[in-house]
């Protein structure tokens, strides 16, 4: 198969139709072999009926329904799994993103080798006040923190190898960072195309300004779990040992202090009186607490396990298995044939 379509919703019904035809007008006149991939984040409306037609017309047509709404990175999650074409592509259901930038990105990756294409909205048709500017700080923050040379990571629009999409764990609110958790993994051919902006014809956006602090304090997460996700006594125990140090040498002064003063018969104060004694046992503690937070994160590192983050209530033309069992399946086919 070569192009898989990821379409993360919420309460979109007045645009599903005509985002599926137009899609399919695009595959068809390029004769892709194709699936749209709808995953409905718990929506109210009758987005799930349109998608149960949508699926009755068209084979190519798969749908995920979610019990309430997780949010879109559990979303981009649960397609990411199910998807099977050797190019995936991500965009919005609230037809802001141009089916026709689609053939360009499926060349990028295939013939120009590009692990990911990340869509740039270069002219946008939103509110400058509550998206355009926060959407500026927030896309110069993460090009600092991340190394990448991106322009507009949030972009809906963006183009994967399959291998990305099945190497990545997408989790929380991390959707904003899927080029940076791509690097992080060792896919290093990451590029930008400038696509189309178009203005939302149904409906109303469902972010609001509070989604760009979720982003900052996002990115501070994953830059976190970037340089010490797999170490974290790398960070607080080195922390750690250091504080403790202060506190071990903050007290041995005050030992040193209390002694040359005694020897030479000069006048003293209580220990407790010396405000290095506070210094030294403050400095001590922290440093234990943080050599110990340490210790339990490499702890529960080494004995986490995968539990699913979002519960499925429906799946129409979908295949539930997940990527362990199909990949136990090939290595006891493997085993078979061998």
């Amino acid at each position: 198969m070569n192009i898989s379509v990821v379409i993360p919703l919420l309460n979109e019904q007045e645009s599903l139709r005509e985002l599926h035809d137009w899609i399919a007008r695009v595959m068809l006149s390029n004769r892709f072999s194709y699936e749209i991939l709808f995953i409905d984040d718990g929506s109210t409306d009758r987005s799930w009926e349109t998608i149960e037609a949508l699926a009755a017309e068209n084979d190519a047509v798969k749908g995920i329904r979610f019990f309430r709404n997780y949010g879109k990175s559990q979303a981009l999650h649960a397609g990411f799994r199910m998807a099977r074409g050797e190019v995936v592509i991500t965009m919005d259901a609230d037809l802001q993103d141009n089916p026709q930038e689609i053939p360009e990105l499926y060349d990028l990756i295939v013939n120009q080798k590009f692990d990911l294409i990340s869509g740039w909205k270069k002219k946008r048709y939103d509110d400058v006040l509550t998206k355009n500017i926060p959407s500026k700080l927030f896309n110069w923050a993460a090009r600092k923190t991340s190394g990448l040379k991106l322009h507009d990571f949030n972009c809906g629009l963006k183009a994967y190898r399959k291998e990305v999409i099945k190497n990545i764990e997408v989790y929380g609110e991390m959707h904003r960072y899927i080029p940076v958790l791509a690097k992080n993994a060792g896919f290093a051919k990451i590029e930008e195309k400038v696509v189309q902006h178009q203005s939302r014809k149904y409906g109303k956006t469902k972010f609001g300004m509070e989604r760009f602090i979720h982003g900052f304090l996002d990115l501070i997460t994953i830059w976190f779990l970037s340089r010490f996700g797999k170490r974290p006594m790398h960070l607080f125990g080195a922390l750690g040992v250091l504080m403790f140090l202060i506190g071990f040498l903050s007290a041995g002064f005050i030992g040193a202090d209390k002694l040359y003063k005694l020897y030479h018969q000069q006048p003293t104060i209580l220990v407790t009186q010396n405000p290095w004694f506070f210094i030294a046992l403050a400095t001590m503690i922290i440093g234990s607490q943080l050599f110990l937070a340490g210790f339990l994160g490499e702890i529960i590192l080494r004995n986490k396990t995968n539990n699913d983050r979002y519960k499925i209530s429906d799946v129409l033309n979908v295949d539930m298995l997940t990527d362990q069992k199909q990949a136990k399946q090939q290595q006891a086919g493997k085993r078979i044939t061998g």
